[in-house]
């Protein structure tokens, strides 16, 4: 029987962005379905922009969080760097290959880090993350004048005679319409990509779960715990652990 080893793998600031990224993606689900549904649940425009006002600052959370992510991969340790999160690279699709076929023959390769088909899932992730922080920027402008486009929203729709700075949500008194309409227009495909992003991010985040789940039952591993101590407890020797530090 293989020795069982323990391999220091997730480092402190890996592990903060996937529990904090976690809780805003839940958070921001949340409070996104309830303004989707606020006419059916009769919520009144004061509600809605309430609505808007607590998903609008759990999105800067959720942005300034993955913006940290972005940074950390140039400087956390080997396991969280961009070459070993997302696929790519010298030999990458043999490793690939050699993983997927070891899988499905009941044999499946050990990796201290994201394995070969993790990596394309963790890049669809960040794709799909940094589209739905864009968007969702963009949105906290058109809707209720936010940051960081909402000071030149505000001077593109208000009326002539009403300072851009004291624009308020739901107020078309206040607004020039034409330029209005006009920006609603330039807001509709930007809203569809975030709205259709965010249900694709919540179709991989259940494959995601799905598949953490199967790999720590075929493989071992800790996968999970890991994700909260750092450390996974892997038999053998792991394909990408050269010179790494184990217990």
């Amino acid at each position: 029987m293989s020795e069982l080893k323990t391999y220091a793998v997730w480092d402190a600031g890996t592990r903060w962005f996937h529990w904090i990224n976690a809780l805003c993606v839940i958070s921001l689900a949340v409070a996104g379905f309830l303004i989707l549904n606020a006419s059916a649940i009769e919520v009144p425009n004061t509600g809605k922009v309430t609505l808007k006002t607590v998903h609008v600052w759990i999105g800067y959370l959720f942005v300034l969080n993955l913006l940290w992510r972005i940074v950390w991969a140039f400087f956390g340790n080997r396991y969280a760097r961009w070459r070993a999160v997302l696929p790519g690279g010298r030999g990458y699709f043999l490793a690939l290959r050699s993983y997927v076929v070891a899988f499905i023959a009941g044999d499946p390769e050990q990796y201290v880090g994201h394995n070969p088909a993790g990596r394309l899932g963790i890049a669809v992730l960040f794709l799909l993350l940094t589209v739905m922080a864009i968007t969702g920027l963009v949105l906290a402008g058109t809707d209720l004048f936010y940051p960081p486009l909402g000071h030149w929203i505000a001077q593109w729709v208000a009326a002539p005679d009403v300072a851009p700075a004291t624009l308020k949500p739901y107020a078309p008194e206040m607004y020039n319409t034409a330029a209005y309409e006009s920006m609603r227009a330039f807001r509709k495909p930007i809203a569809l990509v975030h709205l259709y992003s965010f249900y694709t991010l919540l179709v991989v985040v259940v494959l995601h779960v799905a598949a953490v789940i199967v790999t720590e039952l075929r493989e071992g591993g800790s996968i999970i715990s890991a994700m909260f101590t750092g450390r996974k407890i892997i038999s053998g020797r792991p394909v990408d652990e050269e010179h790494g530090s184990h217990d």
